[in-house]
């Protein structure tokens, strides 16, 4: 479809009167006062509490799931919840803006590697409680201090309001994680003073109704637009002369064909140099993403809990996560690693979630066909979930599975430092993209290493987030962590993407962010020295509460209060 679409044609009719309403209000909401704008954050989280359960019932029908089945909980915490918690911490950045203040309680301290890193999380009691043991660093670029900080965050506002002029913006919604698409839009309105036209994903099309009315506050005021309509749409929208600024969340062929066109056209463009679209575009695309085993001295309780975690970096939301864990390095050698694999067989297998995401059945065919031998894991129901060897075939390491699928690989360990600089050269030179990676490593092991170099590794792996005992997606649930690949992709080799979106501290210069939770939880952590009251966290796929657990949170985040802390407390202890 091309923008001489027949005006008669109702749908792109609307479209062109949508836009032209974004047109007309892009300089008004640039010039939006920053009291207006907590205003407007307010009302949009006092309607998404109201709209929540709509929201949470519909993506759970949706995904094959029913109402009360735990697993709804991912669809309370990757939805209201994590809208909520942005509404949340652009309010409190906005609230403390005049002289930048917000920096003022925020903790920074130079890494071994010389940069500055600044603890987003804990912040504040809140956090310290509910996400008791769990650390968020950002990690800024080379050259940015404590001492010039303020001139790389909230730069944006450095422009006086009379001055700002607006932009229109199209954003292309993914189809799997109901809070990417509204969130995605939060950083163009907020962090950049655009406006936006949010076209939704035929996939998880289902919430708009629930946006619509959550978001009813920025389309009260012309800032936005939700549609629905397949890639005929997304195509004009993306041609269109008045969208002067594209973000997709999707794949990487997507994305490309954007910008270059299909087939030979699009080789063609590529060859030279010519991408079909002279607008900024920003990206985040997915990757091969890593889960690096680090050997150590575990106990059977230790196994049995890591195993949970590196099942749920798998199999959440049934495995259509672009952070989901693709490939599992482990220790050659290490005398647990066996018994570490079946117990995550195990748990994996105990995991019946519909594979509801289009195309599964034929890219698990595809794993099947190009794998030299696999081994399937019954589960009911559901697909079995397979596992193989991943030198199989060099396309294991080149192509996002998006499925319940899992490659393996052993690295040489003759010790534990040694086999992580190992992980970091074969993730950094054998993985395709830099959206996360996450290390599993006890705590020991840390010491033994020291932190300083431990750190000083970690400069080393170079992925956007990097989760340390947790999953990658707490950087995403965590919305004052930036979220996209690492820094130096390009048009013509985009891999997981250019730009970042959520960083609620509103940071202009960031690397990476790095999400640090205890190895064990409690209450083993308080008995062997890690100080931290975090349970089975909420959003495992073994946590038998979450989906209490994300409505209480969910509702906490709206407003926060001591008479909600018992009710939370005691659902996560049971979970």
């Amino acid at each position: 479809m091309t923008n001489n679409a027949p005006q008669e044609n109702d749908v792109f009719t609307g479209l062109e009167n949508d836009l032209a309403a974004l047109a007309n209000a892009r300089d008004n909401w640039a010039r939006t006062p920053v009291a207006e704008r907590i205003q407007v954050l307010q009302e949009i989280k006092d309607a998404l509490l109201s709209a929540s359960d709509g929201w949470v019932r519909d993506a759970a029908r949706a995904k094959g799931l029913s109402a009360d089945s735990p697993l709804a909980g991912e669809e309370w915490l990757s939805g209201p919840y994590a809208v909520m918690s942005g509404c949340n911490g652009l309010m409190q950045t906005l609230s403390e803006l005049e002289g930048k203040a917000f920096l003022k309680h925020i903790p920074f301290r130079t890494l071994p590697s010389g940069q500055t890193a600044a603890r987003v999380t804990p912040h504040g009691i809140w956090d310290r409680l509910l996400l008791s043991g769990v650390k968020a660093d950002v990690w800024m670029k080379q050259g940015v201090n404590e001492s010039n900080i303020a001139e790389h965050a909230a730069t944006a506002y450095d422009v006086p309001p009379e001055q700002r002029t607006g932009r229109v913006a199209l954003v292309l919604g993914a189809g799997n994680i109901a809070a990417i698409a509204p969130l995605d839009a939060f950083q163009k309105l907020f962090l950049e003073h655009q406006v936006v036209v949010l076209k939704m994903n035929p996939v998880n099309d289902y919430p708009t109704e629930h946006l619509e009315a959550a978001l009813r506050p920025l389309i009260e005021r012309d800032a936005l637009r939700i549609v629905k309509g397949g890639g005929d749409v997304g195509a004009w929208l993306t041609e269109h002369p008045t969208v002067e600024e594209i973000h997709i969340t999707g794949a990487e062929s997507t994305h490309d064909a954007i910008i270059w066109g299909r087939g030979d056209e699009g080789q063609r463009n590529r060859e030279a140099g010519t991408p079909r679209l002279d607008k900024r575009i920003t990206s985040e695309l997915g990757a091969v993403c890593p889960t690096i085993v680090v050997p150590g001295n575990w106990s059977g309780a230790d196994i049995r809990f890591q195993a949970e975690q590196i099942a749920t970096q798998k199999l959440h939301n049934s495995g259509f996560n672009c952070v989901a864990c693709q490939a599992l390095l482990m220790p050659e050698g290490w005398d647990q690693a066996n018994e570490l694999l079946n117990e995550i067989r195990g748990v994996m297998g105990r995991s019946t979630r519909p594979a509801y995401y289009p195309g599964a059945e034929d890219r698990l065919e595809t794993f099947r066909q190009k794998s030299a031998e696999v081994t399937s894991v019954s589960r009911d129901t559901a697909p079995d979930l397979l596992i193989n060897q991943l030198e199989d075939d060099d396309w294991f390491r080149s192509n996002e599975i998006f499925a319940p699928a899992l490659s393996t690989h052993s690295l040489e360990a003759p010790d534990a430092e040694q086999y992580l600089r190992n992980a970091i050269d074969f993730a950094n030179s054998k993985l395709h993209g830099t959206l996360g990676a996450n290390i599993v490593i006890h705590p020991d092991t840390i010491r033994s290493i020291g932190r300083d170099r431990f750190e000083a590794l970690l400069t080393d792996l170079r992925y956007g987030t990097i989760a340390i005992n947790t999953w990658t997606g707490l950087g995403f649930l965590n919305t004052a962590c930036p979220w996209g690949a690492f820094p130096g992709h390009t048009l013509d080799d985009v891999q997981s993407g250019i730009g970042t979106v959520h960083n609620t501290f509103m940071f202009d210069a960031v690397e990476r962010a790095v999400v640090e939770a205890p190895f064990r939880p409690f209450p083993r952590s308080v008995l062997s020295g890690e100080w931290s009251l975090l349970p089975r966290p909420p959003w495992f796929i073994t946590n038998r509460r979450q989906h209490r657990l994300g409505r209480l949170l969910t509702r906490f985040q709206h407003s926060p209060g001591w008479h909600r802390i018992p009710r939370i407390f005691a659902n996560a202890l049971l979970g």
